[in-house]
This record gives C-alpha cells, structure tokens and sequence, in this order.
C-alpha cells in the first residue's frame, strides 16, 4: 500500500499460530487504507512469530521471550508504530470489508472522540456483546446476564443485543477486541495500564480516557468477527485467574467502599465453595486456584 499510513494495526497473539495467520488474511484482504501492521508475540511456541515474518513480511513483529500480558505487549505494538491512529485487534478477530476505513474515519472527523470499536458477530454470525456500563456489582449482574443469554441463544437476550448494538452510542467501554484509538489520547492517559495482565484492560482505558475528556463510540457501521474464545483456548485456567485479578485491580482503582465489599463477599464465597469442592474430588490445582480467589479477596 503507498501513501502514509492513517492507522497502526497491532495485533497481540499467543499460542495462536493458525487463528492469528487468518486474522491477519482477513486484514489484508479487507483493509485498503495504508496501515501500519505490528503483531507482538507474547512467547508463543509455536511458530507464530516466524510464520507471521514469513507470510506477512511488511508486518514489524516483536517477539517477547516471556507472555509479558495482553497490556503491556499492546503499549509495545503502538509505541513502536508511528501512525495517528492504532487499531487493536485480537488475533481471534476478522474484519470485514469496510471496517477498518469506518472506524479510522470516524476517528478523523470527530477530533473528540479518543477511541471506538465496530459490532463483532461470533463464527455463526450471532451478535456479541461489545460494550457496556462501568463495572458496579449491579452492572455487572445486568451484564453477565444478557451476555449468558446470548451465549445460549435465548431469544429475549438475542433481541435486547441486537437492539442495544444497533444504533451509534457513546458507552462506558468498547471491547478490546476491536478498538480503534487515537495517539495522542493513549499519549494523554499513558496508554493501557501494564498492571493488568489480561481482561478489563478495555474498560479501564475507556474510563480513563472518558475522565480525560475524550469520547469513546460504538459503531455498528463497522463490523468484525470474533471467533470468541479461541486466543484463550489455550490457557483456560490461566485466563479465569487473571480474570479475578483484573477486576479486583479495576475495583480497587474505579469502586468505592461498599462496591469493593460486595466485590470482596463474592470473590470469598467463591473461593470457599471451590475449596470445598476441590477437596473432596482431591483437585490440587483447584484448591489453588480457591485459594487465590480468598487471598484476592482479603486485598480489596
């Protein structure tokens, strides 16, 4: 592609070889704006960094010789860009035609706007849920609700999706999954916060820049794939326990008292009902697992 690039795509993958390769097939085949493409491998072992050097040589790819986290390794990829703009991408996720020039406009034309993210679809073309409110206990009860809805297809769940992401809104948080930001707004709140190894990052970008002054927008003129759950598959358990220890940090950084002590009853009651359980089928790992959840909730 000739001209300067509008947009930095950076792509953070481990252990995904095969899905990131697609990811980035879907990129090129789609994307007709110049771009930049930044792919941080987090340690993988299977080839994915060599493989990306192979097929996709325009690509700059930073290989870590540790899983240095999903955050962090995001900083890397656009510090390392030069473009106005950077696209987040999973490697798990595929654009569609359209979508990358949608969102590097929207960017450009609305200078008040510090990032937005496009609809995703799963691999059946079934909505996900991309956006949402501040994380509060009530929140997120409303939440985990209409997304275990759509994760089972319930027809009411479908709907109330569909409807929230089918119109232009200003959310709390667009996910990470896909999310289109501005250089200067990620210049402006230092970027991600590193302290978050996985999960929550998202929403606590958004917050961050929203109390910055920044807009963050949901636009389903945009729409990308997410084949859900993919770039985790191999790590599941390592993934729910950063899951905990994200959203305890989101609560100790954004929540009050009483929000922290609901926070701090669940993550206890589950800790104890899952010592319980792994001490009767004699589970080791997950009695460490539990254990975690009960000293996570005694650091709130």
């Amino acid at each position: 592609m000739s001209g300067a690039p509008r947009l930095a795509v950076v792509v953070v993958s481990f252990e995904a070889r095969e899905t990131l390769l697609a990811g980035l097939g879907a990129l090129r085949a789609h994307a007709s704006l110049p771009f930049e493409l930044v792919v941080v491998d987090n340690a993988s072992t299977d080839g994915s960094a060599d493989a990306v050097r192979a097929r996709y040589p325009e690509a700059l790819v930073i290989a870590n010789g540790d899983n240095i986290g999903f955050a962090r390794a995001c900083n890397q990829g656009w510090r390392s860009a030069r473009a106005p703009h950077v696209l987040f991408l999973n490697p798990d996720a595929e654009v569609t035609t359209g979508a990358v020039e949608t969102l590097a406009s929207l960017l450009e034309s609305r200078p008040a706007v510090g990032a937005a993210g496009p609809r995703t679809r799963g691999s059946d073309g079934a909505i996900q849920v991309s956006t949402g409110p501040d994380l509060t206990p009530l929140a997120e009860l409303r939440q985990r609700r209409l997304v275990r809805g759509v994760a089972r297809r319930e027809a009411h769940a479908l709907a109330q999706a569909e409807a929230l992401h089918a119109r232009e809104h200003e959310p709390a948080w667009v996910s990470g999954s896909c999310l289109v930001a501005r250089r200067t707004a990620l210049e402006a709140v230092g970027g991600f916060d590193e302290r978050f190894f996985l999960y929550e990052e998202d929403a606590d970008l958004c917050r961050r820049l929203r109390e910055a002054g920044w807009g963050i927008v949901f636009t389903p003129a945009a729409e990308v794939t997410h084949h859900l759950g993919r770039s985790m598959s191999k790590a599941p358990r390592r993934a729910r326990l950063e899951y905990h220890r994200s959203h305890r940090l989101y609560y100790r950084k954004h929540n009050g008292p009483l929000s922290r002590a609901v926070l701090r009853v669940l993550l206890a009651a589950r800790g104890a009902l899952g010592w319980l359980e792994a001490s009767v089928s004699g589970d080791a790992p997950g009695r460490s697992d539990a254990a975690l959840l009960l000293r996570l909730s005694l650091e709130l």
